[in-house]
C-alpha cells in the first residue's frame, strides 16, 4: 500500500467498511484536505491545530505541479477589485508569508516591483493601478526620472515608473518543506501517491464523507472523514464535479505559461520589472522576475491547453517575448534568452469567456462551502495570487469550517 508514511490503522479496506448508522465519532480524521500544493499544505496545517487532518496528495511529494511553477512572486495585491478575495487574502497572506519567512529563515527578500510606464496610454494604466492600491490600502508611488535613472539605469520608463516597495520574492520549495514538516509536527498525516477516485457524501455530508483513494497497483482504501477539503488545484475541478450534481459542474480549463531563463551577466536589475498592465494586451505582460540566487527570468505568455500535465516549453512566442523585454530593457542580450520551464494555472474560464489572460473579465478565487452538503469546502481558479494567499487561505477555510 502506497500511502505514505502511513495512515491510521483505523482505516479499513473499501469493501470492508460499512457506515450505516454513523456518527462523527466513527470518523478516522475529522478533516481531510485534498492537494498537497502550497494551498493545500497552508490548509492541513491551520486546521491540524484543531483537530485531526489528513492530507491527500496524488505525487510522491508535495508541491510538484503549479506551487512549483510559478514566477515565485510575493504579490502586493494591487490588480484586483477592492471587495474581492483575491485582493483581501493576497493583501493579508503578503503579511503572513513575510512574518513567517523571517520566523523560520524560510529564504525571501522584499525586492520590490517596479511598473514601468513607456507611452501615454500606458502611464494612464499606472495613474489607475496608484489609484486603486490607495482605494484597497496597499503602498505605491511615482519615481521621478532622476531618481528611477540613478536605481535601475539598464530599465527604460520613458513615460513613468510606479514602485510597489512590498512586493517580493519566496523560495517556494523551502516555503513547502516548512509547511509540510509543521504539519507533521502538529500531528497530521501525509498521505503521498494517494490519488482520490471516489467521494461519497454520507447524508449530504452530515454523517461524514466517505473518500476513496487507489494507489498504483490498484488497491482501494477509503477514509472516513467529517470534513472535506477540495484543494487539488489543477484537478479542483474534477474532484469538485466528482460531488456537486451534474447541473453545477464545471469544464476546467488550463493556461500554461513559459518561462524564459537570461544567461548574460548584465543587465539584471534588483528590482522585479512589470510592464503596465493594458487591458486587452494579455494579462500583466512579459515581465522580469528574479530567483533567490539572484537569476533573471522573464514571463510567463500565455497559451490555453487541454491536458494538465503538458508541461513542454513553446518557444513560438519566444520573439514576442524578446521584443516586450526589450521594450523596458533596451540594453538586453537577446542571444542569452532561451526557454525555462512552463506552469499551468487553473481557471474559471477560458480565452472566449471573461478570463482575465484574455483581457475579457476578472474571475475570483472560489473559496465556499458548497450549498447542500455539509463540511465540504470547495476551491477551484486557485490561481495567481494563490501562492501569496495560501496562509491566508488557510486562515479562511477555517473560519469556513467553524463558522
Amino acid at each position: 500500500m502506497l500511502l505514505s508514511r502511513t495512515l491510521s490503522p483505523l482505516i479499513r479496506s473499501a469493501h470492508s467498511r460499512r457506515f450505516t448508522p454513523l456518527t462523527r465519532l466513527e470518523t478516522d480524521f475529522t478533516h481531510a484536505v485534498i492537494g498537497g500544493g502550497v494551498v493545500g499544505l497552508a490548509i492541513a496545517r491551520q486546521l491540524q491545530e484543531r483537530s485531526s487532518t489528513v492530507l491527500l496528495e496524488k505525487h510522491h511529494s508535495v508541491g510538484t505541479e503549479t506551487s512549483s511553477r510559478n514566477s515565485e512572486v510575493i504579490h502586493a495585491g494591487l490588480y484586483y477589485g477592492v471587495d474581492t478575495l483575491k485582493t483581501n487574502l493576497c493583501i493579508r497572506g503578503k503579511e503572513m508569508m513575510y512574518d513567517l519567512c523571517s520566523k523560520n529563515n524560510i529564504p525571501h527578500r522584499n525586492t520590490g516591483k517596479w511598473i514601468v510606464a513607456q507611452n501615454a496610454e500606458e502611464f494612464s494604466a499606472l495613474e489607475k493601478v496608484h489609484e486603486h492600491s490607495k482605494a484597497v490600502g496597499v503602498p505605491t508611488h511615482f519615481l521621478s526620472k532622476k531618481e528611477a535613472q540613478d536605481r535601475e539605469p539598464s530599465v527604460r520608463a520613458e513615460a513613468g515608473v510606479l514602485e510597489s516597495p512590498t512586493t517580493g520574492i519566496v523560495d517556494s520549495h523551502a516555503l513547502m518543506q516548512f509547511l509540510e514538516g509543521d504539519f507533521e509536527d502538529r500531528g497530521g498525516t501525509v498521505a503521498l501517491e494517494s490519488p482520490v477516485t471516489q467521494i461519497k457524501p454520507v447524508h449530504s455530508g452530515k454523517a461524514g464523507w466517505e473518500v476513496t483513494i487507489t494507489t498504483p497497483f490498484g488497491e482501494k482504501t477509503t477514509i472516513l472523514v467529517e470534513v472535506l477539503i477540495n484543494a487539488a488545484g489543477l484537478y479542483g475541478i474534477p474532484i469538485s464535479n466528482m460531488v456537486v450534481p451534474k447541473s453545477r459542474r464545471r469544464t476546467p480549463y488550463y493556461a500554461k505559461g513559459t518561462y524564459f531563463s537570461y544567461s548574460a551577466s548584465s543587465p539584471k536589475p534588483s528590482t522585479l520589472i512589470y510592464p503596465a498592465p493594458i487591458p486587452g494586451h494579455g494579462g500583466l505582460g512579459t515581465h522580469l522576475t528574479l530567483d533567490m540566487a539572484g537569476r533573471v527570468r522573464f514571463g510567463p505568455d500565455v497559451e490555453w491547453i487541454d491536458d494538465p500535465t503538458d508541461y513542454r516549453a513553446n518557444g513560438s512566442r519566444l520573439e514576442a517575448a524578446l521584443d516586450d523585454i526589450e521594450a523596458y530593457l533596451p540594453g538586453i542580450d537577446r542571444s542569452a534568452i532561451g526557454l525555462d520551464y512552463t506552469g499551468i494555472r487553473p481557471k474559471l474560464a477560458g480565452p472566449d469567456q471573461g478570463s482575465v489572460s484574455s483581457g475579457q473579465g476578472f474571475n475570483d478565487f472560489w473559496i465556499k462551502n458548497e450549498k447542500g452538503f455539509a463540511g465540504f469546502v470547495n476551491l477551484m481558479g486557485i490561481e495567481s495570487p494563490g501562492l501569496t494567499s495560501s496562509l491566508a487561505i488557510g486562515e479562511y477555510v477555517d473560519s469556513l469550517v467553524y463558522v
